[in-house]
């Protein structure tokens, strides 16, 4: 139907996510569910690795701030990985509730635009620091940098609101649950045409995302990469030199590697719209994208550490401390124990000792 009223049916779905709704999911990989929480225990830990030997062990500076919020931005991604691993275990069957499907989702848009603007805010900062030396050294400081850094995660936030606001538990013909858009939802008074309705809302999300999250802050970092590399090769030095520099250029990589599929396929759901052909392979290959988005969380780490030799430092040392502490510890416990272990035997032998005087004592008096 084309038209319809806000006393409709709930059922009623926008084209695409009846498609959805009406296919029924029976394949469940555990090899899949495996790697999947494999990789989200390993990125929660080496997440939570660099944001403590970050704020802990390293200087605070201005590269120190970009990296933290990163980590940051990277750990809140990765701590969403196990309930996503949940649902695949669980036949790809959302069984958390509305609220928190809404709250997880919003975690991975988040985590999508806050990292987009992170990496365009740090490649601009190297290129100001590059172009406008005496600027940078006068005006560029932490205080400077953890404020923009506050703008972008309030930037994220409004940016995060649609995508909360139209995220639904939606029951497949199967029994299955999915926790996916629903735009049908908030319907205007009156009538209304579902499949104009279904088209906006999708379109305007899914060029949103691509746009903001993804082209801006890529326009933003070629630029400003194009303008170093030119400002340092005219200046007659090699840019290989610059350690940070290569870090941001990995780190820039993984984000057009992890995040181009997700956005490209995002964009032909919106197309599946208008063409049904479409939104099989769509609804196939979308959520393998999604989970290459979740890989760049994991990346980002390794790249900190075999980028930044002084960081890889830092965190072996940190390391060695710990395990340093723990050894201490049971080496401590140990020595405690034969301590008490040597106490006891000799107590032992003395007292046999003095048995055995006594009992040759009553025998020679006898």
């Amino acid at each position: 139907m084309n038209t319809t009223s806000n006393s409709s049916r709930s059922q009623d779905y926008c084209p695409v996510i009846q498609d959805m709704v009406n296919h029924t999911d029976t394949g469940l990989s555990w090899a899949t569910v495996v790697l999947h929480g494999l990789v989200s225990s390993f990125s929660i830990v080496e997440n939570l690795l660099i944001l403590l030997v970050v704020g802990f062990r390293v200087h605070r500076s201005v590269i120190s701030v970009w990296i933290l919020n990163l980590a940051a931005s990277d750990l809140l991604a990765s701590a969403s990985l196990p309930f996503f691993t949940h649902f695949l275990a669980s036949g790809k069957s959302w069984t958390m509730g509305k609220t928190f499907c809404r709250v997880h989702s919003s975690i991975f848009f988040l985590n999508m635009f806050v990292s987009g603007f992170l990496v365009a805010a740090v490649s601009l900062d190297r290129c100001l620091v590059v172009l406008k030396p005496v600027w940078a050294q006068n005006k560029r400081d932490v205080g400077l940098v953890m404020r923009v850094c506050g703008i972008i995660w309030a930037l994220g936030v409004l940016c995060t609101v649609p995508y909360y606001i139209f995220r639904d538990t939606i029951t497949r013909v199967d029994g299955g649950i999915m926790c996916y858009y629903n735009f049908v939802q908030y319907r205007p008074a009156g009538d209304f045409d579902l499949l104009k309705l279904c088209g906006a809302r999708q379109d305007t999300l899914a060029y949103t995302k691509l746009v903001l999250a993804f082209i801006i802050p890529l326009v933003v970092i070629v630029v400003s990469y194009v303008f170093v590399t030119v400002e340092i090769a005219r200046r007659g030095r090699n840019w290989h030199s610059f350690r940070f520099v290569r870090l941001v250029v990995a780190v820039v990589v993984s984000f057009v590697v992890c995040w181009a599929p997700y956005h490209i396929f995002s964009v032909l759901e919106a197309i599946a719209h208008y063409r049904p052909s479409l939104r099989e392979v769509v609804a196939r290959t979308l959520p393998h994208t999604a989970s290459l988005a979740f890989l760049n969380s994991v990346l980002n780490p390794i790249l900190y550490v075999f980028s930044c030799p002084d960081l890889c430092a830092k965190i072996r040392q940190s390391l060695g401390a710990v395990l340093e502490s723990v050894l201490v510890e049971d080496l401590g416990e140990l020595a405690r124990r034969r301590s008490t272990q040597h106490s006891i035997s000799t107590s032992e032998v003395l007292l046999k000792e003095r048995s055995v005087k006594n009992s040759h004592s009553l025998a020679g008096g006898d």
